[in-house]
């Protein structure tokens, strides 16, 4: 038996969103820093050190998942890091100085779709009086938010709290903690759905929310197995969350 949920902390992506896979250099990016850098860098290098930039990043997001309270890099560091080491010092500036626009860029997808049922059970929450919050690693969290809004979904959020905003990183437990003190439900009345084991399950069990609940997507997939930590529930997308919304309304 679950605890009846007063709250909803969500992940994004795998969650909320369908997000397919993205080029590790898109080409629409690559061409905006071959115009920001103003040929300092050929076209091929900003391709290989972009691809290369993207596969590193995800490696560091990974080694930094299993640290005791990881947090983000700002959107300069992100660049000069992982994408701009070896370029000359003019055009390193030249990306630090756009670094947030350049970090929307990369992480907006124009593959992004709703996930089957979510809109149906958000709004089920929400007329039962359920506050929710969005709970989401990312690149940059603008990207989401604006996502969310042009997808109608927006105004059903009481927060929303994003790795590079707010600092912490998933599994850290501080992003869930921050997101319950918003919606004013203590932490264990709530209810956690994400589709990581490894970033979202542990971060749940870690703060102590009332639920662990994890909503099956292609990284579900892909996850090597936790020894230890299991969600309190599996669901397959949205509508599984609202049947399970409904069982659980006046357990």
């Amino acid at each position: 038996m679950l605890r009846t949920p007063r709250a909803l902390l969500l992940d994004f992506g795998g969650v909320l969103a369908d997000a397919p896979p993205q080029p590790p250099a898109p080409p629409g990016l690559v061409r905006r820093l071959a115009e920001l850098v103003d040929g300092a860098v050929p076209h091929e290098q900003i391709a290989r050190d972009l691809g290369e930039g993207a596969r590193a990043y995800s490696l560091w997001r990974d080694d930094v998942g299993r640290a005791g309270d990881p947090t983000e890099l700002p959107h300069a560091q992100v660049w000069a890091d992982f994408v701009t080491r070896s370029w000359p010092r003019e055009a390193r500036d030249a990306v630090e100085r756009e670094a947030t626009p350049l970090a929307y860029a990369w992480t907006w997808r124009q593959e992004w779709a709703v996930r089957p049922g979510i809109g149906e059970a958000l709004r089920h929450a929400a007329d039962a009086g359920l506050p929710m919050a969005v709970v989401s690693n990312t690149l940059c969290g603008a990207a989401h938010r604006d996502f969310l809004s042009a997808a109608g979904l927006s105004g059903l959020f009481r927060a929303e709290f994003y790795s590079d905003e707010a600092g912490p990183r998933k599994p850290n437990p501080e992003l869930a903690l921050l997101a319950s003190r918003a919606v004013a439900v203590p932490i264990g009345d709530c209810w956690f759905v994400g589709d990581s084991v490894h970033r979202d399950i542990v971060c749940a069990r870690r703060a102590g929310t009332g639920a662990a609940i994890l909503m099956r997507s292609p990284r579900t997939d892909r996850e090597p197995a936790l020894a230890g930590v299991e969600p309190d529930a599996r669901i397959e997308d949205g509508h599984g969350l609202l049947a399970l919304l409904r069982e659980y309304a006046d357990a």
